[in-house]
């Protein structure tokens, strides 16, 4: 493992009887310079996999100017099952600006004077290797972000089951949004506001962007709503349809799911 990328020490320990993970995020050593310095600004953010909840996320304090930050900061994980600990990885990402995350582990990030975010680097630790009542003290090296097989390791966000049919009897394009099953929970209450978004591509203006209702509190949302594009049936093969799942968040942007 490139030793270039620096290492971290953090220790966690499992509490079963209130069903607590305590993550102790020490200190990094020989970090990766990201600044015009030869410094960083890291901080630390952990990620449980798989799982897409905002809950599911923690950060440390960002550190200025250092390639060897001390933290001691514990952030702790409720209502973690023993169960949870058999089959979730915990992901350590570091050497972000701004706080950039990838996969499941302690990413390493480095904020930036843009606020824009450069990764450092990753781990990642199995949490059945933790017992309950355990401390159990870690220093892994960083890796770089190794690209996920798309056969296994890409996290399930759920899916959605949609229709399509050109009516020449209209003159158009009849899009069918019926429903979304097992989206991923992005509110900290275990669920979704979830509505879906489509879009026309290219050249359709305004006109192209249609929205469905917003199902609040749900996983599994029933649309069963239809929207109609006046296009010539000719002219469909060189148009593209996105769709996208979003969670709606009062007075805040809306997250994609």
């Amino acid at each position: 493992m490139p030793a270039t990328l620096g290492a971290l020490e953090f220790s966690l320990l499992y509490n079963p009887e209130n069903s607590s993970l305590h993550c102790a995020i020490i200190k990094a050593k020989g970090l990766k310079p990201m600044d015009s310095n030869g410094l960083a600004d890291p901080y630390v953010k952990l990620h449980l996999l798989p799982g897409a909840s905002k809950s599911n996320k923690l950060r440390t304090k960002t550190l200025r100017n250092t390639r060897n930050p001390t933290w001691n900061e514990t952030l702790v994980y409720h209502g973690i099952t023993e169960e949870d600990m058999q089959r979730k990885t915990l992901r350590h990402a570091r050497g972000l600006v701004g706080g950039m995350l990838c996969g499941g582990g302690f990413p390493c990030a480095t904020r930036t004077s843009l606020a824009t975010m450069s990764f450092i680097g990753e781990t990642r630790v199995a949490l059945k290797k933790v017992k309950p009542n355990q401390k159990k003290n870690f220093s892994i090296c960083l890796e770089r972000v190794i690209p996920m097989d798309p056969g296994n390791n890409v996290e399930e966000r759920g899916k959605i089951l949609v229709s399509l049919m050109y009516s020449t009897q209209k003159g158009g394009l009849i899009v069918g949004i019926v429903r979304c099953v097992h989206l991923a929970a992005m509110d900290a209450n275990g669920y979704s506001d979830p509505f879906v978004k489509i879009c026309l591509k290219p050249d359709m203006g305004k006109k192209a962007k249609q929205k469905t209702q917003i199902k609040k509190k749900t996983l599994n949302p029933e649309f069963n709503e239809e929207f109609f594009y006046d296009i010539k049936h000719s002219d469909l093969a060189k148009k593209q349809l996105d769709i996208s799942v979003w969670d709606y968040d009062i007075g805040k942007s809306n997250d994609y799911i």
